[in-house]
C-alpha cells in the first residue's frame, strides 16, 4: 500500500447574487492561481463558468457542491470546499 497523499486543492467561493424567484445564483470562485465567474441556473440545472482557462477543473466539482450545499447558500456568504487534484 502507497502512503503517497492524494493532492488537494482548496476552492473558494463566494456568492454575488441569488434570485430564488428566478431562480439562479452567481458567483466567483478562486482555486490555486485560477479565478472564474459563474452562473448557475439551479431549476434546470446549469452551470456556465467563464473564462475557458482552467474551466474544465473546476465545473464539474463547483456543480457538486453548489448542489450539495444549494439550500445554505446566501449572497456574500464565503464558502470552500476541496478539490481531489492539484491546480
Amino acid at each position: 500500500m502507497s502512503s503517497k497523499r492524494l493532492p488537494q486543492t482548496t476552492a473558494h467561493v463566494r456568492i454575488t447574487h441569488l434570485s430564488w424567484q428566478r431562480g439562479f445564483l452567481t458567483g466567483e470562485v478562486t482555486a490555486a492561481e485560477y479565478e472564474w465567474q459563474f452562473q448557475w441556473c439551479f431549476r434546470q440545472g446549469q452551470l456556465s463558468v467563464t473564462p475557458s482557462l482552467g474551466r474544465a477543473l473546476i465545473q464539474e466539482p463547483l456543480g457538486r457542491f453548489l448542489e450539495q450545499k444549494d439550500y445554505q447558500l446566501e449572497p456574500g456568504g464565503d464558502y470552500a470546499f476541496t478539490i481531489r487534484a492539484e491546480l
